[in-house]
This record gives structure tokens, sequence and C-alpha cells, in this order.
């Protein structure tokens, strides 16, 4: 009897041995998948913040807008090539990282991401760094806007890339503090903006400084 007995025990504490073993190795195998980095490659460049990966999905670089290359309706803007070749050099047909943020697409179906490149710096930072393009912040996506905004002031205080030949045009402009764009004071926009949430500056670059962006429909010419 006590030999049966024990034979059970053996039984049973084999059993649950094997039961806690696996319930370990899924853990694990659960924890690998989740922390697992994925890359992918880029097949293509559209311009200085748009890129196609290899399986198909578009990307827009998430707190950054680069100048624009020709379109069918519009010419390029300064800069625009230069941003783009400058971006190809980055990522193309190299692997990226994604990260994104509380807002996933964009009003066009876009992946809106930071890309971050195998070195594990982040490239929209590196192209704002190089002067390819300007902060952009946009709520809610906004987990990087401080180190954007610092590494635009740095480009702007070694008048790198579009910040190279800055022209200031007369005029007084409109900052709105809730959305962070600015405006001509002639602008509709900007003259709709609530008393408690306008800022003026006199000149363009005090508002990118500040961390501004501009808007595309008063300042279709951004430099």
């Amino acid at each position: 009897m006590k030999q049966l007995k024990k034979a059970r025990f053996r039984s049973n504490s084999r059993k649950v041995v094997l039961f806690l073993y696996l319930i370990f190795f899924f853990i694990l195998s659960s924890a690998s998948q989740l922390f697992a980095e994925e890359w992918f490659k880029v097949k293509s460049v559209i311009d200085g913040d748009t890129i196609i990966l290899s399986d198909g999905r578009c990307i827009r670089y998430i707190g950054m807008n680069a100048p624009e290359i020709e379109h069918e309706t519009q010419k390029a803007e300064p800069y625009g090539y230069a941003a783009k070749y400058f971006h190809k050099s980055l990522v193309l047909s190299k692997k990226v990282r994604l990260e994104f943020d509380k807002e996933k697409f964009d009003r066009y179906d876009r992946y809106l991401a930071y890309v971050f490149l195998q070195d594990g710096s982040l490239a929209n930072c590196k192209i704002i760094a190089h002067g390819f393009a300007y902060c952009l912040p946009r709520k809610p996506n906004v987990k990087y806007d401080s180190i954007f905004l610092h590494a635009q002031r740095n480009a702007m205080s070694d008048r790198k890339g579009m910040w190279s030949h800055w022209e200031e045009k007369e005029g007084g402009y409109i900052g709105n503090c809730k959305s962070k764009r600015f405006h001509l004071v002639s602008c509709t926009f900007g003259k709709k903006t609530e008393k408690r949430n306008r800022i003026f500056f006199s000149k363009k670059w005090d508002a990118f400084w500040a961390g501004f962006a501009p808007c595309k429909k008063c300042l279709s010419e951004n430099f």
C-alpha cells in the first residue's frame, strides 16, 4: 500500500514538474515574441519624409515635415530634392525598425511611425538634425517632440541645409499655442485663433525656433 502511494506521489510530482515546465516555456516564448524587434527593408524613398517598405506599406515619418518635391500640381520647394537624396542615403535598401505612437494612420491611410536604423539612431531626428526637415508637432503623436526640437535648433544654429541661406521677409506672424502652427497676420486661420492661444512672432525664424510649424494655406513657400 505504501509503495502504491509512493508511486502515485512520484507520478503526480512528475506531472507537476512537467506542467510548471510547460508554463515556464510558454511565458518565455511569449516574452521573446513580445520583445523581439521586427526589421523591414526599405524598398523605395518617396521624398524627405515618406518611404515604401518591401512589404508594400507606405510609412510617413512622425513629428517632422520635409520640403516637397515636384508633383503634378505643385512645384518643388527649396531643398525638396536635397532632402530626398539625403533620406535615400540613410535608409534605401536598408533594414529599419518601426515604432508607433497614439495614432497609427494619417488621413491618407499611410502608417505614421518613428523609423529606427540598425545603429539605433532615429531617422526622423537625423533628417531634422541635418537641416532637411522641420519639426511638425501634431497631437497625440508627440513622444519625441522635445528631441526633434533640440535637433532642429542645433541645425538652425549651425546653418545646416534649409537654414544655410535664410532670408526673412517683412511682416508678422500669429502662432497658435494649441496647434503649434504659425500664420501670416493676414491669414483667416490665424485671425480665428483664440486670443488666449495666440503668440506673435516678428520673424519666421523665431517661430521655427519656438517649435511652431508653418500653415500650409498661407505660407506655401516655407523657406
